[in-house]
């Protein structure tokens, strides 16, 4: 795994934290809530390919 990933989601997860708190502030919990959605999935996006790695080693591993 590379700490370009890491940066990336924490970068991420920074952006939505500071996005969140100012549409918190305007009343605007809805759409508080939807960009956290939106910032769950996309974090999840980026990091399919090394879920995909890690299922791929626990099956060679335990030989499925």
């Amino acid at each position: 795994m590379d700490i370009t990933l890491v940066l990336k989601v924490l970068g991420l997860g920074m952006l939505i934290a500071v996005s969140g708190q100012i549409l918190s502030k305007t009343g605007r919990d809805e759409q508080v809530i939807w960009l956290t959605i939106a910032g769950i999935v996309s974090v999840l996006l980026m990091l399919i390919k090394e879920i995909a790695g890690l299922l791929t080693a626990l099956r060679s591993l335990f030989g499925i």
